[in-house]
Protein backbone atom coordinates (compact mmCIF):
# COMPACT_ATOMS: atom_id res chain seq x y z
CA UNK A 1 0.00 0.00 0.00
CA UNK A 2 0.97 3.43 -1.24
CA UNK A 3 -0.33 6.61 0.46
CA UNK A 4 0.30 10.15 -0.23
CA UNK A 5 -0.77 13.37 1.77
CA UNK A 6 -1.97 16.42 -0.77
CA UNK A 7 -4.29 19.56 -0.54
CA UNK A 8 -7.02 19.34 -3.17
CA UNK A 9 -8.06 22.19 -5.29
CA UNK A 10 -9.90 23.94 -2.85
CA UNK A 11 -6.59 23.68 -0.53
CA UNK A 12 -8.08 21.07 2.00
CA UNK A 13 -6.13 18.52 3.32
CA UNK A 14 -6.82 15.15 2.61
CA UNK A 15 -4.93 11.76 2.83
CA UNK A 16 -5.64 9.29 -0.61
CA UNK A 17 -4.42 5.98 -2.01
CA UNK A 18 -2.30 5.93 -4.88
CA UNK A 19 -3.86 3.35 -7.46
CA UNK A 20 -2.36 3.59 -11.02
CA UNK A 21 -2.95 7.44 -12.20
CA UNK A 22 -5.31 8.45 -9.39
CA UNK A 23 -5.74 8.99 -6.03
CA UNK A 24 -8.22 7.15 -4.37
CA UNK A 25 -9.56 9.06 -0.94
CA UNK A 26 -9.46 7.69 2.58
CA UNK A 27 -12.62 8.57 4.18
CA UNK A 28 -12.68 11.57 6.97
CA UNK A 29 -8.73 11.64 6.92
CA UNK A 30 -6.43 14.74 6.90
CA UNK A 31 -3.17 13.36 8.16
CA UNK A 32 -1.54 10.26 8.31
CA UNK A 33 0.02 10.78 11.39
CA UNK A 34 -4.04 11.40 12.96
CA UNK A 35 -4.49 8.18 10.66
CA UNK A 36 -1.59 6.06 12.72
CA UNK A 37 -2.57 7.38 15.99
CA UNK A 38 -6.07 6.09 15.47
CA UNK A 39 -4.32 2.91 14.25
CA UNK A 40 -2.44 2.36 17.20
CA UNK A 41 -5.45 3.27 19.55
CA UNK A 42 -7.64 0.63 17.60
CA UNK A 43 -5.00 -2.04 17.96
CA UNK A 44 -4.84 -2.17 14.06
CA UNK A 45 -1.95 -1.85 11.27
CA UNK A 46 -1.90 1.04 9.34
CA UNK A 47 -3.24 -1.19 6.60
CA UNK A 48 -6.43 -2.40 8.50
CA UNK A 49 -7.13 1.16 9.76
CA UNK A 50 -7.23 2.35 5.96
CA UNK A 51 -9.68 -0.87 5.61
CA UNK A 52 -11.53 -0.03 8.37
CA UNK A 53 -12.36 3.60 7.02
CA UNK A 54 -12.68 2.97 3.31
CA UNK A 55 -11.76 4.58 0.20
CA UNK A 56 -13.51 6.20 -2.21
CA UNK A 57 -12.79 7.23 -5.59
CA UNK A 58 -12.22 11.00 -6.58
CA UNK A 59 -10.97 12.97 -9.62
CA UNK A 60 -7.41 13.35 -8.48
CA UNK A 61 -5.23 12.73 -10.85
CA UNK A 62 -1.94 12.04 -9.27
CA UNK A 63 0.56 13.28 -11.78
CA UNK A 64 -1.49 16.71 -12.10
CA UNK A 65 -0.95 17.01 -7.90
CA UNK A 66 2.55 16.72 -8.31
CA UNK A 67 2.76 18.73 -10.74
CA UNK A 68 1.04 21.73 -9.07
CA UNK A 69 3.10 21.40 -6.39
CA UNK A 70 0.09 19.65 -4.31
CA UNK A 71 1.72 16.97 -2.85
CA UNK A 72 2.72 17.40 1.08
CA UNK A 73 5.71 15.17 2.72
CA UNK A 74 3.64 11.64 3.54
CA UNK A 75 3.90 12.29 7.73
CA UNK A 76 4.17 15.52 9.60
CA UNK A 77 3.32 17.62 12.31
CA UNK A 78 0.84 20.24 12.41
CA UNK A 79 3.25 21.83 14.94
CA UNK A 80 6.59 21.75 12.83
CA UNK A 81 8.07 21.55 16.58
CA UNK A 82 7.06 18.54 16.94
CA UNK A 83 8.49 17.05 14.21
CA UNK A 84 11.77 15.71 14.34
CA UNK A 85 14.26 15.36 11.45
CA UNK A 86 17.66 13.27 12.35
CA UNK A 87 19.75 10.61 10.38
CA UNK A 88 22.43 7.98 10.62
CA UNK A 89 26.06 7.76 8.21
CA UNK A 90 28.39 5.21 7.60
CA UNK A 91 25.54 2.87 7.78
CA UNK A 92 25.68 1.21 3.75
CA UNK A 93 28.27 -0.82 2.17
CA UNK A 94 31.01 1.44 0.46
CA UNK A 95 29.71 4.34 2.38
CA UNK A 96 33.32 4.71 4.55
CA UNK A 97 35.19 4.41 0.79
CA UNK A 98 32.65 7.54 -0.37
CA UNK A 99 33.27 9.41 2.63
CA UNK A 100 36.74 9.20 2.22
CA UNK A 101 37.01 9.94 -0.87
CA UNK A 102 34.53 13.03 -0.59
CA UNK A 103 37.13 13.98 2.03
CA UNK A 104 40.33 13.13 -0.03
CA UNK A 105 41.73 11.69 3.53
CA UNK A 106 45.27 9.81 2.75
CA UNK A 107 46.73 8.21 5.90
CA UNK A 108 50.64 7.95 6.02
CA UNK A 109 50.54 4.65 7.45
CA UNK A 110 48.05 2.34 5.51
CA UNK A 111 47.43 0.34 8.31
CA UNK A 112 45.72 3.53 10.52
CA UNK A 113 42.23 3.62 9.64
CA UNK A 114 40.62 7.09 9.65
CA UNK A 115 37.98 7.99 11.97
CA UNK A 116 34.90 7.39 8.78
CA UNK A 117 36.77 3.77 8.21
CA UNK A 118 37.06 2.98 11.59
CA UNK A 119 33.71 3.66 12.71
CA UNK A 120 32.24 1.81 9.30
CA UNK A 121 34.67 -1.44 10.29
CA UNK A 122 32.63 -1.30 14.12
CA UNK A 123 29.25 -1.44 11.73
CA UNK A 124 30.32 -4.28 9.79
CA UNK A 125 31.57 -6.24 12.72
CA UNK A 126 28.75 -5.08 15.16
CA UNK A 127 25.97 -3.29 13.53
CA UNK A 128 23.96 -6.72 12.45
CA UNK A 129 23.49 -8.44 16.46
CA UNK A 130 21.04 -10.58 16.83
CA UNK A 131 17.51 -9.58 16.74
CA UNK A 132 16.36 -7.65 20.60
CA UNK A 133 19.99 -7.54 21.27
CA UNK A 134 22.02 -3.86 20.72
CA UNK A 135 24.54 -3.91 18.18
CA UNK A 136 27.08 -0.90 17.29
CA UNK A 137 26.50 2.20 17.56
CA UNK A 138 25.91 4.17 14.25
CA UNK A 139 27.16 7.68 13.53
CA UNK A 140 24.56 10.17 14.51
CA UNK A 141 22.87 13.20 13.57
CA UNK A 142 20.44 15.82 13.87
CA UNK A 143 19.16 17.62 10.70
CA UNK A 144 16.60 20.11 12.35
CA UNK A 145 12.08 20.30 13.03
CA UNK A 146 9.45 20.31 10.73
CA UNK A 147 10.60 23.43 9.47
CA UNK A 148 13.86 22.36 7.75
CA UNK A 149 11.36 20.28 5.61
CA UNK A 150 9.89 21.31 1.78
CA UNK A 151 7.43 19.00 0.10
CA UNK A 152 8.04 16.95 -2.76
CA UNK A 153 8.71 19.27 -6.20
CA UNK A 154 9.96 22.20 -3.91
CA UNK A 155 13.43 24.17 -4.06
CA UNK A 156 15.44 23.29 -1.66
CA UNK A 157 16.92 26.06 -0.12
CA UNK A 158 20.52 26.54 0.21
CA UNK A 159 21.90 29.56 2.88
CA UNK A 160 23.97 31.95 1.26
CA UNK A 161 27.19 31.28 3.09
CA UNK A 162 26.54 27.78 2.77
CA UNK A 163 29.88 26.38 0.34
CA UNK A 164 27.81 23.73 -1.13
CA UNK A 165 24.07 22.02 -1.53
CA UNK A 166 24.30 18.64 -2.67
CA UNK A 167 21.95 15.56 -2.44
CA UNK A 168 22.25 12.78 -0.49
CA UNK A 169 19.69 9.62 -1.78
CA UNK A 170 18.39 7.91 1.05
CA UNK A 171 15.78 5.44 2.25
CA UNK A 172 13.64 7.58 5.53
CA UNK A 173 11.71 5.92 8.13
CA UNK A 174 8.93 7.48 9.37
CA UNK A 175 7.85 7.31 13.08
CA UNK A 176 4.96 8.87 15.43
CA UNK A 177 5.30 8.30 19.38
CA UNK A 178 2.04 6.84 20.80
CA UNK A 179 -0.05 7.37 23.42
CA UNK A 180 1.90 4.87 25.66
CA UNK A 181 5.35 6.74 24.84
CA UNK A 182 6.72 3.92 22.88
CA UNK A 183 7.40 4.35 18.51
CA UNK A 184 5.83 3.02 15.71
CA UNK A 185 6.87 2.77 12.26
CA UNK A 186 4.36 3.96 9.71
CA UNK A 187 6.55 3.33 6.86
CA UNK A 188 9.03 4.25 4.35
CA UNK A 189 9.49 7.11 2.01
CA UNK A 190 12.03 8.51 -0.59
CA UNK A 191 14.32 11.04 0.71
CA UNK A 192 16.76 13.41 -0.24
CA UNK A 193 19.35 14.67 2.86
CA UNK A 194 20.16 17.94 1.41
CA UNK A 195 24.10 18.90 2.67
CA UNK A 196 27.23 20.54 2.45
CA UNK A 197 29.42 18.61 1.37
CA UNK A 198 32.40 21.23 0.27
CA UNK A 199 32.13 22.61 4.21
CA UNK A 200 32.00 18.87 5.97
CA UNK A 201 34.71 18.16 3.58
CA UNK A 202 37.26 20.91 5.06
CA UNK A 203 37.37 19.01 8.60
CA UNK A 204 34.95 16.15 9.48
CA UNK A 205 34.25 18.11 12.89
CA UNK A 206 31.81 20.51 10.48
CA UNK A 207 29.82 17.46 9.38
CA UNK A 208 26.63 19.07 12.21
CA UNK A 209 26.99 22.40 10.74
CA UNK A 210 26.61 20.75 7.16
CA UNK A 211 23.71 18.58 8.20
CA UNK A 212 21.31 22.14 8.92
CA UNK A 213 20.06 22.36 5.84
CA UNK A 214 16.58 21.53 4.29
CA UNK A 215 15.82 18.25 3.02
CA UNK A 216 12.42 16.34 1.44
CA UNK A 217 11.14 12.94 1.60
CA UNK A 218 8.40 11.01 -0.18
CA UNK A 219 6.48 11.53 -2.04
CA UNK A 220 4.65 8.28 -1.20
CA UNK A 221 4.35 6.60 2.11
CA UNK A 222 5.44 2.88 1.98
CA UNK A 223 3.41 0.77 4.28
CA UNK A 224 5.04 -3.00 5.43
CA UNK A 225 7.71 -4.14 5.38
CA UNK A 226 10.87 -3.22 3.44
CA UNK A 227 12.92 -5.55 1.02
CA UNK A 228 16.04 -6.10 1.54
CA UNK A 229 18.02 -5.47 -1.51
CA UNK A 230 16.89 -1.89 -3.60
CA UNK A 231 18.05 0.06 -6.23
CA UNK A 232 17.52 2.94 -7.25
CA UNK A 233 19.04 5.86 -9.66
CA UNK A 234 20.20 9.43 -8.51
CA UNK A 235 20.30 11.77 -11.36
CA UNK A 236 21.12 15.96 -11.55
CA UNK A 237 19.41 17.51 -14.38
CA UNK A 238 20.73 21.11 -15.42
CA UNK A 239 19.10 23.02 -18.16
CA UNK A 240 16.42 19.89 -18.16
CA UNK A 241 19.66 18.28 -19.19
CA UNK A 242 21.23 14.90 -16.81
CA UNK A 243 24.56 15.80 -15.71
CA UNK A 244 25.10 13.00 -13.09
CA UNK A 245 23.66 9.69 -13.18
CA UNK A 246 24.21 6.78 -10.48
CA UNK A 247 22.87 3.73 -9.44
CA UNK A 248 22.47 3.81 -5.08
CA UNK A 249 21.72 0.58 -3.37
CA UNK A 250 19.79 0.19 -0.34
CA UNK A 251 17.67 -2.17 1.91
CA UNK A 252 19.53 -4.43 4.80
CA UNK A 253 21.48 -6.42 1.80
CA UNK A 254 23.51 -3.33 1.40
CA UNK A 255 23.65 -2.45 4.70
CA UNK A 256 26.23 -2.87 7.44
CA UNK A 257 23.46 -2.23 10.38
CA UNK A 258 20.33 -3.34 10.79
CA UNK A 259 16.93 -1.08 10.46
CA UNK A 260 16.15 -2.60 13.71
CA UNK A 261 20.00 -1.72 15.31
CA UNK A 262 19.65 1.91 14.16
CA UNK A 263 16.28 2.51 15.30
CA UNK A 264 17.39 1.45 18.99
CA UNK A 265 20.53 3.83 18.62
CA UNK A 266 18.07 6.58 18.19
CA UNK A 267 14.82 5.89 20.01
CA UNK A 268 17.02 4.64 23.41
CA UNK A 269 17.01 8.34 24.17
CA UNK A 270 13.67 9.42 26.52
CA UNK A 271 13.50 13.13 25.20
CA UNK A 272 12.57 11.15 21.80
CA UNK A 273 9.74 9.37 23.48
CA UNK A 274 7.35 12.20 23.33
CA UNK A 275 3.54 10.88 23.15
CA UNK A 276 2.30 12.02 19.87
CA UNK A 277 5.67 13.24 18.35
CA UNK A 278 6.44 12.29 14.48
CA UNK A 279 10.21 11.48 13.68
CA UNK A 280 12.02 11.23 9.98
CA UNK A 281 15.06 9.27 10.29
CA UNK A 282 17.16 9.14 6.82
CA UNK A 283 18.71 5.51 6.93
CA UNK A 284 22.05 7.02 4.89
CA UNK A 285 23.88 6.24 1.17
CA UNK A 286 26.69 5.16 -0.18
CA UNK A 287 26.30 7.57 -3.22
CA UNK A 288 27.45 10.98 -3.67
CA UNK A 289 27.55 13.51 -6.51
CA UNK A 290 30.58 15.55 -4.84
CA UNK A 291 32.26 12.22 -4.54
CA UNK A 292 32.84 12.27 -8.37
CA UNK A 293 33.31 16.15 -8.34
CA UNK A 294 30.06 17.54 -8.98
CA UNK A 295 29.34 21.00 -7.97
CA UNK A 296 25.61 21.84 -8.04
CA UNK A 297 23.99 25.19 -9.35
CA UNK A 298 21.05 27.18 -8.23
CA UNK A 299 18.44 25.78 -10.73
CA UNK A 300 19.74 22.24 -11.12
CA UNK A 301 17.10 19.67 -10.21
CA UNK A 302 17.39 16.28 -8.26
CA UNK A 303 15.67 13.00 -9.17
CA UNK A 304 15.61 10.66 -6.43
CA UNK A 305 13.91 7.48 -7.56
CA UNK A 306 13.16 3.45 -6.67
CA UNK A 307 10.70 1.46 -8.27
CA UNK A 308 8.75 -0.11 -5.52
CA UNK A 309 8.25 3.54 -3.91
CA UNK A 310 5.91 4.68 -6.80
CA UNK A 311 6.68 8.05 -8.68
CA UNK A 312 10.51 10.00 -8.10
CA UNK A 313 11.20 12.46 -5.34
CA UNK A 314 12.59 15.49 -7.40
CA UNK A 315 13.50 19.11 -5.91
CA UNK A 316 15.12 21.90 -6.98
CA UNK A 317 18.13 23.84 -5.53
CA UNK A 318 17.71 27.59 -4.92
CA UNK A 319 20.21 30.31 -3.24
CA UNK A 320 18.07 31.53 -0.26
CA UNK A 321 18.31 35.52 0.83
CA UNK A 322 20.28 36.58 4.32
CA UNK A 323 18.55 36.84 7.21
CA UNK A 324 20.80 36.99 9.93
CA UNK A 325 24.60 39.14 9.57
CA UNK A 326 26.85 39.01 12.37
CA UNK A 327 25.86 41.79 15.34
CA UNK A 328 22.47 40.99 14.75
CA UNK A 329 22.32 39.62 18.11
CA UNK A 330 20.75 42.12 20.34
CA UNK A 331 21.16 42.64 24.07
CA UNK A 332 18.15 43.17 26.55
Amino acid sequence: MRLVQFENTQGQRQVGMVEGEQIHIVVDTTSTRELALAAIRNKRSLQEEVIARGTQPSDERYALALEQGRVLPPLDHQDPAHCLVTGTGLTHLGSASTRDKMHQQKAADPGTLTDSAQMFQWGIEGGKPQPGSPGAQPEWFYKGDGSCVVRPGAALQQPPFAEDGGEEPELTGLYVIGDDGRPYRVGFALGNEFSDHVLERRSYLYLAHSKLRNCSYGPELRVGALPSHLAGISRIRRGGEVIWEKEFLSGEDNMCHSLENLEYHHFKYQQFLRPGDVHVHFFGTATLSVADNIRTQAGDEFEISISEFGAPLRNTVQVSREVFRPGDVHSL
